[in-house]
């Protein structure tokens, strides 16, 4: 992909420049928001050039009034720039010499200066993003813990990590990608800490990215680094919560903010990765073990309970001990798989319908959904009444998995194998699920196993997984992401 505009050095000739500027931003009314002002600095014709939507306009005000203020002293043989320098002493200031590179920076909020007679431009830090103040994301609130949250806003998200980690080791790598969109992303890990080859590695593959935008943001990032082509499985975590953030880089994990996404990445993760949350560490051991297991096993409710039910009954493998769990009648208008089928696409349109939905209608639509798709739907021999149970129960288990992308990776495998069972029955369900685990096994993430500590086995890890270890006890990182110092606590704990 060609760049539109050739790389040119600034001259020293401000008339040239300001031409430059002209052809490549059009000034006027098809650039209603860029900025230009010409003052004259200590008796040099300087032109400046800022973006409207993007710049502290209040400190703008200021640094014009000190520019206007010195420039009215009686100085001769002086160095411009340092006399800026000396006088902007709250913002951060540096020098360019390519006119694309201060229309890039001007772009991403910066003012740049061009003085007559310097080959040399001056961009002055003035960002100003405009967005919303941190808040808890809705998808991973807690009962006890911090309520802010990741925004929009790439600076403030970093200072949400680092707020966190004061550490000097703690590293955030800025660089730009897409070649119109310039969209900063930032590679953050702790330097004495993570791999060294899985940071060359995520280094490498966001160099190698080229494309003209990413307006979606991390997902794209996440589609050109992992490759992840028609796998359902969420290969990355998404977090919207600084402490998970920091949590994850404390152990060894990398973390990739991308500026105007209210989350971030965490690499590289295995699917248990996705079936924790952060209220489980909010809590006593012994109450965030349980809503651990509480939470394992809504989400194998989530992918297994339909079809086994479906299952034991058509193949009339139903205990008699067990005739309570239904059906209470044996002739149906429509086929059991056939009733699933229709229930579970009722239910994904009641999701995206609640989405698009309106605050003030949204009791409105949970009224008619629990008279017309529930009630009226059994009066009319449309569904069974254990249909409507089994798929609800397993609606909520969905709803219980901590990450929303493993939920719906879970309600593609649970369709699958509703569709094994009711068409080829006892040798299609084992069939599915086994292929299922195969595949899963198969999946490797940044050189990781996915199904890691299940699959390879380590015994330290599982434990790890199923019990919520106390922090005083947890003295060595995990071993899956191959950290350069695998211990936590000092090193007087490593014999604990």
């Amino acid at each position: 992909m060609e760049n539109q505009t050739e790389k040119k050095q600034i001259s020293a000739d401000i008339a040239e420049n300001v031409d430059q500027m002209q052809q490549i931003l059009d000034f006027g009314p098809h650039n209603f928001d860029v900025g230009l002002r010409e003052i004259r600095i200590l008796g040099r014709e300087c032109r400046i050039y800022y973006t409207n939507s993007l710049v502290d306009s209040s400190i703008l005000v200021v640094m014009m009034r000190e520019f206007m203020r010195f420039s009215n002293e009686n100085l001769k043989n002086v160095d411009v720039f340092k006399e800026i320098k000396q006088h902007l002493v709250h913002q951060q200031v540096e020098e360019v010499t390519m006119i694309n590179d201060a229309v890039d920076k001007m772009l991403t909020g910066r003012i740049v200066i061009f003085i007559d007679g310097e080959s040399t431009g001056l961009c002055i830090d003035l960002r100003h993003y405009p967005g919303r103040q941190p808040q808890e994301p809705d998808v991973e609130k807690v009962v006890r813990g911090s309520k802010d949250g990741f925004t929009e806003n790439i600076i403030e998200n970093s200072g949400l990590i680092r707020r966190r980690i004061r550490d000097p080791r703690f590293r955030c790598e800025i660089s730009q990608i897409g070649v119109r969109s310039k969209t900063d992303v930032c590679l953050c890990y702790l330097k004495d800490v993570a791999n060294p080859g899985l940071i060359k590695t995520i280094r490498k593959e966001l160099n190698a990215i080229n494309v003209d935008g990413i307006p979606m943001a991390d997902n794209a990032i996440e589609e050109f680094i992992l490759k992840q082509g028609w796998n359902p499985f969420p290969l990355v975590r998404y977090t919207g919560r600084p402490d998970v953030a920091a949590t994850h880089l404390l152990e060894g994990h990398v973390v990739i903010i991308t500026d105007t996404s209210p989350s971030v990445m965490i690499l590289p993760t295995t699917l248990f990765h996705h079936v924790q949350h952060a209220e489980e560490y909010r809590q006593v051991t012994a109450s965030g073990a349980l809503l651990r297991w509480f939470r394992f096993m809504a989400i194998l409710a989530s992918v297994f309970l339909v079809p086994l039910w479906l299952l034991l009954v058509e193949d009339h493998l139903l205990p008699n001990f067990l005739d309570f769990i239904g059906p209470n009648k044996s002739d149906f208008n429509i086929p059991l798989l056939i009733q699933f089928l229709i229930a579970e696409v009722g239910i994904e349109t009641l999701r995206l319908a609640a989405i698009h939905t309106p605050t003030s209608l949204s009791t409105a639509l949970g009224l008619i959904a629990a008279v017309l798709v529930g009630q009226i739907a059994i009066e009319a021999g449309i569904f069974v009444t254990e249909v409507i149970l089994y798929t609800s129960v397993a609606a909520i288990g969905g709803f219980a998995t901590p990450s929303y992308e493993l939920q719906l990776a879970n309600k593609m495998v649970r369709i699958i194998l509703i569709l094994s069972a009711g068409l080829f029955h006892v040798p299609g369900f084992m069939i599915a699920t086994t292929l299922f685990i195969i595949y899963l096994s198969h999946v490797r993430n940044l050189n990781t196993p996915y199904l890691w500590p299940f699959i390879p086995f380590n015994p330290t890890g599982l434990y790890n997984i199923l019990i919520r270890r106390a922090l005083p006890t947890s003295v060595v990182r995990p071993s899956i992401v191959r950290p350069i110092d695998k211990y936590r606590q000092p090193a007087k704990d490593k014999s604990k």
